[in-house]
């Protein structure tokens, strides 16, 4: 009923509006004039009610010729024009008419950006945002990363720190992707992933609110992990980028702590640019990653003792109990090539209770033991071959708790299994029974079974 006297003083309208009658779209105004400003009119009040209830079958026709005739009436064009069109690449079969649908999705965008694209928090960049996400999600494996690096570079370029996030994410999901399909993009690559990270950070700074600062922080975590597995920035390029950078930053505490985060992700943990990065963080700041670093050269220095006792103060402030735990094997390593055994197996203790499913402390215990066997039983050959059993037993049960070192656990079974006391060789021992418990002697004193 409603729209029915809608329409009836609309009608009166055009009755009256004479011939001087212009659409918006040719006279650069909202409505147009005269007869062509009442249409619009019309349209927008008939589609946005289908529109808003989600009939946007019958919203379309209205739709599109207020979209084409008067584009600068309203925002609804476009915050319902993206829906519309959806809804028709949804129903459409023939790939060739789908394909054009979203060519002309993607035009809603960029009418969008013509005439409104200066609104305040849904600028320019926030609508590219929008745009790329469409985009890649229909059309998949079909986008062009071309077109969509250059869309976003173009926000990129005018926005810098202001801007928005899902631009940003879809700037480096554009940029991985070329890198995938042409190694040579690997310098513009790098580039764009410190560029990004520098608008990231600034963001980080700036964040408004909690929501904010916690969305921001998952972003640019993902494309840090996605930078670290990309395969693009070696150590030796890392050097070269972060080397100067460092220097610059030296008093910079956040940047310090960013890099060395990342090289250490990359396993760039034995270059300057780390080494430099974690000394001028321990000495605004001492933290476990900086201990951690500072005790990484010492160990490049070779100077045990102090890698040793950093690697300590690293455990000890680390609130990460998978790291917590790689601090404790560091020392058990240490440890061990300084032939201080009992202490290199404490220290693996350590890092197993921190963290019981790490398989590598349990193979460096069992590795200790096989290799002071001669040592153990130096004047019996037999009891000597007793402690190839404790040895293995903990390669099993590094094998049980960690599948990363499952195959190298199997290995180290097959060939210490060979060394075992024979049969004959249980049977003539007094101090041996098949099936029986065992304490092997010496550092070791740790019961096994004889097998």
């Amino acid at each position: 009923m409603k729209i029915k006297v809608f329409l009836l003083a609309v009608g009166c309208l055009i009755g009256m509006s004479g011939v001087h009658a212009q659409k918006g779209v040719d006279t650069g105004t909202p409505f147009g004039s005269g007869e062509d400003s009442i249409n619009c009119i019309k349209n927008i009040s008939l589609f946005t009610p289908y529109a808003k209830n989600g009939n946007f079958r019958d919203a379309l026709e209205f739709w599109k010729i207020a979209y084409e005739e008067c584009p600068a009436a309203t925002k609804d064009l476009y915050l319902y024009g993206v829906r519309i069109v959806g809804w028709q690449i949804d129903n459409e079969t023939d790939p060739v008419k789908k394909a054009a649908l979203i060519e002309d999705l993607l035009a809603v965008y960029d009418k969008r950006i013509k005439y409104f694209g200066k609104e305040p928090r849904y600028e320019k960049d926030w609508i590219i945002g929008r745009k790329a996400q469409d985009y890649v999600q229909r059309l998949g494996e079909k986008a062009n990363m071309e077109l969509l690096y250059g869309w976003l570079k173009e926000a990129v370029d005018e926005y810098g720190d202001q801007t928005d996030i899902m631009a940003v994410s879809y700037y480096m999901y554009a940029s991985n992707q070329l890198l995938v399909a042409n190694p040579s993009h690997k310098e513009t690559y790098i580039q764009d992933y410190l560029k990004i990270s520098a608008i990231l950070d600034a963001q980080i700074t700036a964040a408004a609110d909690e929501k904010e600062l916690n969305n921001i922080k998952t972003v640019k975590s993902g494309l840090d992990n996605g930078f670290a597995n990309s395969g693009a920035a070696d150590c030796e390029t890392l050097q070269r980028l972060y080397a100067d950078k460092v220097e610059q930053n030296k008093d910079n505490l956040p940047y310090l702590k960013e890099s060395i985060t990342l090289l250490r992700r990359m396993r760039c943990n034995e270059i300057g640019a780390y080494f430099a990065a974690a000394t001028y963080a321990y000495q605004l700041e001492p933290t476990a990653e900086s201990a951690m670093g500072l005790a990484r050269k010492a160990v490049q220095d070779k100077d045990y003792n102090k890698a040793i006792t950093l690697f300590e103060e690293a455990a000890n402030m680390e609130t990460d109990d998978t790291v917590k735990a790689e601090d404790y094997y560091l020392i058990a390593m240490l440890s061990f090539e300084q032939n201080s055994y009992s202490k290199a197996r404490q220290y693996c203790l350590k890092a197993i209770e921190t963290n019981p499913n790490y398989g590598s402390p349990y193979l460096l215990i069992g590795k200790m033991y096989a290799a002071t066997a001669s040592s153990i039983y130096p004047d019996d050959t037999v009891l000597r071959k007793t402690v190839y059993y404790a040895a293995t037993d903990k390669f099993e049960r590094a094998r049980q708790v960690d599948p990363s070192v499952a195959e190298e656990a199997g290995k180290l079974i097959s060939s210490y299994r060979s060394y075992y006391p024979s049969t004959e060789e249980i049977f003539m021992h007094p101090d041996l029974e098949k099936g029986k418990s065992f304490t092997v002697g010496g550092w070791i004193g740790e019961r096994t079974t004889i097998r």
